[in-house]
Parts: C-alpha cells; sequence; structure tokens
C-alpha cells in the first residue's frame, strides 16, 4: 500500500501534486491542508475527489469529518489533535474509511478500540512538511509497535509516514507494516510522475 499525501511547493499546487501521485499509478490519495480554511479545503477537495473517482482511487480528507462526510469522501484520517476517531466513527457510522495517527502502541490501542481501520504511524524521521512532529520512530520503532501488535491480536493495517525516501522503503517494508505513505520525497523529484511509478514498485516488491 502506498498512500500519497498533498502537499503543495512554489513548483506545485496541491491538485497539481495530486494529479501527478494518480498519473504515476498512486491509488490511494489524502488531501491534507492543514493551514487552509475551511472553504480553501472544500473547493480543492470537490476538485480532487472527481480525479480520483476518475481514477479509480481511494479519496482520504484528513482532518474534516464534516466535510467528507458531506461529500461522500471514502474516508476521514484523524491526527492527534483532531476529532477522536470514536467519535468520528460514531458521527460517519461504518460506511467510511477512518485512519488515525500514531507514534506509540498506546495510540495504537485507542485508535484500535474506537474503531479505526488503519493507522498511520510516524514520524519514521524528521520531515519538514509536517510542524510539531512527535518524537521519530526509526526502523526499531515500527519493530517494536508492530510486535506488540501481534502479541495482542490488533490486526490494523500500519502505514510508515514521515521523512520517507525510495532508500527506507525496503528496510521499513521489512517491519512488518503495512506500506507507506509518501509527499515531499515525490514532490521533491525531478519527474514526479515517474518518481511515484518507482516507489510504486519499491513497495509492491516487499
Amino acid at each position: 500500500m502506498l498512500q500519497f499525501i498533498s502537499h503543495h511547493t512554489d513548483r506545485y499546487t496541491y491538485l497539481d501534486s495530486i494529479r501527478m501521485a494518480l498519473a504515476g499509478g498512486c491509488r490511494w490519495v489524502q488531501l491534507r491542508m492543514k493551514e487552509a480554511d475551511y472553504d480553501e479545503v472544500r473547493a480543492v477537495a470537490v476538485e480532487a475527489q472527481r480525479l480520483c473517482k476518475a481514477a479509480g482511487a481511494t479519496f482520504i480528507i484528513d482532518d474534516h469529518v464534516r466535510l467528507a462526510q458531506e461529500l461522500g469522501a471514502d474516508g476521514v484520517h484523524l491526527g492527534k489533535k483532531d476529532m477522536p476517531v470514536a467519535e468520528a466513527r460514531a458521527l460517519l457510522g461504518s460506511g467510511f474509511i477512518i485512519g488515525g495517527t500514531a507514534n506509540t502502541f498506546e495510540d495504537v490501542v485507542m485508535h484500535h478500540r474506537g474503531g479505526a481501520d488503519y493507522i498511520g504511524c510516524g514520524p519514521f524521521r524528521f520531515t519538514t512538511t509536517k510542524k510539531g512532529l512527535a518524537p521519530v520512530l526509526g526502523v526499531a520503532g515500527y519493530e517494536d509497535i508492530t510486535a506488540r501488535m501481534k502479541a495482542t491480536g490488533i490486526a490494523l493495517p500500519v502505514v510508515a509516514i514521515g521523512g520517507i525516501t525510495a532508500d527506507d522503503i525496503p528496510t521499513i517494508m521489512q517491519t512488518g507494516v503495512s506500506g507507506v505513505a509518501l509527499s515531499g520525497t515525490v514532490l521533491r523529484a525531478d519527474d514526479p510522475v515517474a518518481e511515484m511509478r518507482r516507489l510504486l514498485k519499491l513497495v509492491k516488491d516487499k
């Protein structure tokens, strides 16, 4: 599983980033616009959802539970400072995918009890695309969390996130995680579409 987290740069808009990810074969997109106001997020979300539907991609909205519900997005991803997963599940019911951000095994347990469908676990290392980072996990952190999940019977998919590059993927995919989430490593590439194709192959080869 490879998830693309939308971002913007001096060169690309949020929608540019999503178009390139889809063109490169990514089929799971999360719209994350932390600094934008609701109206701006909604306007981009409508177009992003159209692009994802046309490509047959899963479309997840970060943070905005009500917007995900209104637009009929595939789901929502909730950070540690967003609405609790359990509250979102009560509001949305079973028809939406809900992901929760985790930095510790205790976070995973909380999201599992709340009804999460997957865990976005990180950060792997320091990343400039996210502010207020929790402590970095590294390879050992993922090995520990996935081992404890297995020991306690928690079978949620874990997606590694946070400063991951192509060179990291083979090692990360050995730790028991189900996939990776990427943003900057795609957009910094000379050819983001080709880079996405290369990254997808790295994830699927493991």
